[in-house]
């Protein structure tokens, strides 16, 4: 898929190549970042996880450029975007997909890309390769699905032959193909030295694809680790399935321990194991159906981290404009 872009103004020091300290910004009266600060290393690819509001689309336009901050840096290899001798061969962007004229086709839209930001027009084959566009060159966008404009828009943000990738929702409208593709993609990119910033709501799909993830709420850094970090702090969940719940639940609470009903009928049990659950079920005979357990997933985690701080209200950043 090409080779990522040289890195810009690091000297090979070391450091990181995404790099946000103390970022603040106010919209009027709203405050969508709040001393924002974090950094992203070379090769990797990075979740960027927060509920709506949170201020991660308000972050990626400041790194590229298109919202000034109130206080703060935004920084991609030392430098503001603005500062970097040839961003669009330095970064790539996919922050929507709404901006494509419907009457133009693929390949007329990536061919004004090019003149634009001076690249070659070979590209233009090259990154419809990529994304799977190929066949479709020659069609009007109008007639794209909304996956297609996804591809098209990761397309734009690769005619540079960037070494960083700033996404912002790109599994929008993908089916599972095209998840499964997207996935694949950005492991290759990263396993070829680039590095991937990438928002996203689907949560799944993040834990099969990132190595570690920033989770933000209210413009702040919640936390920032590996998905084996984040789910590993969380307890296992033991599950249980019975025809006698009722009083397999008041001989836990007995034990102090807190089950609660599952959306199925059955228990789920923190703080204890198999072993235990199934013996004291035996011990007074009842019957077990279903005795496992559950690792904590991602989702389970982020919610668990953002649902206190969300509870007041979200804050449309992503709405107010700059």
């Amino acid at each position: 898929m090409g080779t990522p872009a040289a890195p810009v103004g690091d000297g090979g020091s070391g450091r990181p190549v995404i790099e946000v300290r103390g970022l603040t910004k106010r919209f009027g009266p709203t405050l969508a970042l709040d001393g924002l600060s974090f950094s992203v290393e070379a090769g990797s690819i990075t979740g960027f996880l927060g509920p709506n509001g949170a201020g991660k689309t308000t972050t990626l336009r400041v790194l590229l450029g298109l919202v000034h901050p109130t206080a703060g840096t935004a920084q991609i290899h030392g430098r503001p975007y603005a500062g970097l001798p040839e961003p669009v061969r330095s970064v790539g962007a996919l922050l929507e997909t709404s901006g494509f004229h419907p009457g133009r086709t693929a390949a007329n839209h990536l061919l004004a890309q090019c003149h634009a930001a001076a690249v070659r027009t070979s590209r233009i084959d090259e990154v419809l390769g990529l994304v799977g566009l190929r066949d479709a060159a020659r069609r009007r966008i109008g007639g794209f699905s909304m996956g297609m404009r996804q591809r098209l828009g990761l397309a734009c943000a690769l005619l540079g032959e960037p070494e960083v990738l700033l996404l912002d929702e790109p599994a929008n409208g993908l089916d599972p193909d095209g998840m499964r593709w997207l996935r694949g993609f950005l492991k290759e990119h990263a396993a070829g030295g680039g590095t991937v910033l990438v928002s996203s709501h689907v949560l799944a799909e993040v834990a099969q694809t990132v190595d570690e993830v920033l989770i933000v709420s209210k413009g702040r850094l919640v936390d920032h680790a590996s998905i084996q970090e984040l789910t590993g702090r969380t307890s296992e969940v033991v599950r249980v399935r019975t025809p006698d719940a009722a009083e397999l639940r008041r001989l836990l609470k007995a034990e102090g321990l807190k089950p609660t009903l599952g959306r199925s009928g059955e228990l789920l049990v923190k703080g204890t194991t198999t072993e235990a659950v199934g013996t004291l079920a035996a011990r007074n005979g009842l019957v077990v159906l279903e005795l496992t357990v559950e690792a904590a997933n991602l989702e389970e985690v982020f919610l668990s981290l953002t649902s206190d701080r969300e509870r007041d209200g979200d804050q449309e950043d992503e709405e107010v404009p700059a």
